[in-house]
């Protein structure tokens, strides 16, 4: 469709981009916006869930400490695959295609691991589940970027990772009654087959998700972007030449999976700036958080008059009461973003976890250790998640959706998924190793030292999108490419 001209009594009509951009957010944005962060909040209950079955399928299946690992990193590394390999899809075939299929990958997959006979039966399965995972991450912060007015963008991208707080929590709550309910070692299976409830509720509900307008406008369907944009908007559309313009030539075969754009001269700080600091963060936050019940009971609760079980009940309960400093990270990261901005908040947020982690490192060091010492413990265990999540947790998901071009946008944000899930697998493979050979007070200052990089890499490559419009930040502005047919 070329540009409209406008009739004598109509209104103007306003670029798709600007349009969107300039839109209030009404119901239809709130709409979208949960059917996007409900699959985030999955990736948060088996982030949660798989550190209190962890000690119930060592036992149950006899592992050692690198197998434990191995089924911790399983999702993880699928996840890699998931973001990184099959992210880009999403730039190719469309956000809503995607939608579609990841959440019949969690379910199946879910399903499978209740049946698991053997832990590399279990390995696969969860790697499988992990892709699903993995693939949801791009997709839902590019569409959510692309539809978001440019006014409170970065509170409502943030909104949405804080979903994952909420299936932390539900994974928290699932693990607790679980435990208490069926204490058999074997009760892992009903804590890991709990994800499928959620899943099929979210596959109901997002059946009817529209594409993204941008991704239409680019992709030569632009009578469909006018319809999705002027219902997000509320004014009269038209699609201009730089709502169709497209950054790169788009790859095809192996490189539309590579995405060697990604790696152009021009698009090098935004690769670096979004990728490394995530991959940072999350040695620190899987490493951290999906083994707080075992550094619980390895600094303050191991007793040898209580049952392995019992040991199990008391970390999970107090993990669980130390996560409700999770969702309070994340609501001061939602009230700041907008107000500070995205770099500020991640840098100090990395200041503060480097310093919770000192405060655990400490408190194990001190005579006694961490059992005389419980409210250090307490204190950088809450510190920790606080920050985390109205710091790095939060800014490192939305940032890949703001500075990336949206013919990139999923590649991009997939490509730093896939870092950020690649540290994460580092984390947990390796932490309850070292934990076993180093003890927890070198660990941690360790883990520390992760957070503290993260922190000089964000100084050193900063790029902030507060008060800038999408096309603005993303360099969308100068791209000057023609627009390729969608595929049908």
């Amino acid at each position: 469709m070329s540009d409209a001209v406008q009739v004598e009594g109509t209104p103007a009509r306003k670029p798709l981009g600007e349009a969107l951009d300039g839109a209030k957010f009404g119901s239809l944005h709130r709409k979208f916006w949960l059917l996007a962060a409900l699959g985030i909040m999955l990736d948060g209950f088996d982030f949660f869930i798989i550190g209190v079955a962890n000690p119930l399928i060592a036992k149950d299946f006899g592992a050692s400490a690198a197998q434990t690992g191995i089924v911790s990193a399983a999702a993880i590394l699928g996840a890699v695959v998931g973001a990184g390999l099959l992210g880009p899809l999403g730039d190719k075939i469309g956000r809503r295609r995607i939608f579609k299929f990841d959440l019949i990958m969690f379910v199946v997959f879910s399903v499978l691991c209740i049946f698991a006979c053997d832990i590399w039966s279990l390995v696969a399965f969860r790697f499988m589940l992990g892709v699903a995972i993995g693939l949801d991450y791009p997709i839902a912060a590019s569409y959510l970027a692309e539809i978001l007015p440019s006014k409170g963008r970065g509170r409502w991208l943030v909104g949405g990772f804080a979903m994952q707080a909420v299936g932390i929590l539900l994974g928290a709550v699932v693990g607790v009654v679980v435990l208490n309910l069926l204490p058999e070692v074997d009760s892992w299976r009903w804590m890991l087959g709990f994800g499928v409830v959620p899943a099929l509720v979210i596959i109901y509900l997002r059946r009817k998700v529209p594409e993204s307008p941008r991704w239409l406008a680019q992709n030569g369907k632009e009578e469909e972007a006018i319809e999705v944009a002027e219902q997000l908007s509320g004014v009269p559309v038209e699609v201009t030449e730089t709502d169709r313009r497209r950054s790169a030539p788009v790859p095809e075969g192996l490189k539309a999976f590579i995405q060697p754009q990604l790696f152009r001269k021009d698009m090098r700080r935004r690769t670096i700036f979004t990728a490394v600091p995530w991959f940072l963060m999350d040695i620190a936050t899987y490493g951290v958080g999906i083994f707080t019940p075992t550094l619980i009971a390895a600094i303050a609760v191991t007793s040898a008059d209580t049952s392995f079980i019992t040991d199990d009940i008391v970390s999970t309960e107090a993990t669980a009461l130390l996560d409700i400093f999770l969702p309070i990270g994340f609501l001061i990261a939602i009230i700041m973003v907008d107000r500070v901005g995205r770099v500020r908040l991640q840098v100090t947020g990395f200041a503060a976890m480097t310093v919770a982690l000192v405060i655990l490192g400490l408190a194990e060091g001190l005579p006694g250790g961490g059992e005389e010492h419980i409210p250090m413990v307490a204190i950088g265990f809450a510190l920790f998640n606080l920050m985390m999540n109205a710091g790095p947790n939060a800014t490192t998901f939305a940032l890949p959706a703001e500075v990336f071009p949206s013919d990139v946008r999923a590649a991009g944000h997939g490509f730093a998924a896939a870092c950020a899930k690649l540290g994460a697998a580092i984390g947990v493979f390796f932490f309850p190793i070292l934990l076993d050979s180093v003890g927890p007070e070198a660990l941690l200052f360790g883990v520390a030292g992760c957070t503290v990089l993260g922190l000089l890499v964000t100084v050193a490559f900063r790029i902030e999108p507060m008060g800038r419009s999408l096309d603005e930040v993303s360099g969308q502005e100068a791209a000057a490419l023609a627009p390729r047919v969608a595929p049908p």
